[in-house]
């Protein structure tokens, strides 16, 4: 049985002699998974690609160590499929087509060799074992680079629905508006309650108006998730006033007991905004026509 060195040295001899027909085989596996439907790459793009493969694997086998996962010569491989499923993902591929192009590499590579050099590779252990474990690696590598990209996506997307689902706007200098939509539970109170903070503070903010009219429904620990918002607005210096209060919300607070002295409320958003001006010696009136 060959071992790993006399094995990758007799695989770098095939690999120097038969190039031209090894790497037009693995085009075509290339064009097979990436140029059919989903037309991810062009045929220049895959022509380039096995090229770049077939170099990289050469240098790798005709290393000192080719079995060895800390040479320069593995992390480049490393480093030329992360790259490529980083490509793949970015173009709206998938990691399952990704890892089985690499598979189907491994599998047409062997058969390739062995078409060419005329020996039976299933019969030479070292020769298979090798390349599973180098694949098997690869294949690893891939799935780095997705869940790398997977939580670059998840990042992204928490911080758009922060942005979305705390939609503050300055209404006026030093008014702020905050329309409470959907259920607030500790998570999102939270989110909100030190994105409407930073808001305060940078904008100075004197009066705060949160407008409950897209809230259908209210609990125990919804109502004083709210409350905890009001006393945060009112320690940073703010008057809160809350607006948009319905029917089934007004008698689920009596019905919970929550306690709401020292809160300022009224009917609608534009009540609030009245409120607001008004504690700030804003008079507003309508334009003569």
């Amino acid at each position: 049985m060959m071992q790993k060195k006399e094995a990758s040295e007799k695989l770098t001899a095939l690999f120097n002699l038969k190039i031209g027909n090894i790497s037009g085989q693995l085009e075509e596996t290339g064009r097979e998974f990436f140029c059919s439907d989903n037309k991810l790459m062009d045929e220049d793009e895959v022509a380039d690609l096995s090229s770049e493969f077939v170099s990289l694997i050469t240098g790798l086998l005709s290393s000192k160590e080719p079995g060895k996962r800390t040479t320069p010569q593995f992390h480049a491989m490393e480093m030329f499929f992360s790259a490529f499923s980083q490509r793949m993902l970015m173009r709206g591929g998938n990691v399952e087509d990704v890892v089985r192009y690499a598979q189907k590499l491994q599998y047409n590579l062997i058969a390739a060799l062995e078409k060419d050099s005329g020996i039976i590779f299933t019969q030479s252990r070292s020769v298979l074992l090798y390349f599973a474990q180098l694949f098997d690696e690869l294949i690893m590598a891939i799935f780095h680079t997705y869940l790398g990209e997977r939580e670059k996506t998840l990042k992204a997307q928490e911080a758009e629905l922060r942005e979305t689902s705390t939609p503050i706007t300055e209404i006026w200098d030093g008014v702020l508006t905050l329309p409470i939509i959907g259920t607030l539970d500790s998570s999102r109170t939270m989110l909100v309650m030190e994105a409407l903070l930073n808001r305060i503070a940078k904008d100075h903010a004197r009066a705060v108006v949160m407008d409950l009219t897209g809230v259908k429904n209210i609990d125990s620990q919804v109502s004083h998730h709210l409350i905890q918002m009001v006393r945060a607005v009112q320690l940073m210096g703010s008057d809160a006033i809350i607006t948009g209060i319905h029917p089934e919300i007004a008698r689920a607070l009596v019905s919970l007991n929550i306690d709401l002295t020292g809160v300022t409320t009224r009917a609608s958003l534009s009540d609030g905004l009245k409120e607001a001006f008004s504690r700030m010696g804003i008079q507003v009136s309508h334009k003569a026509a």
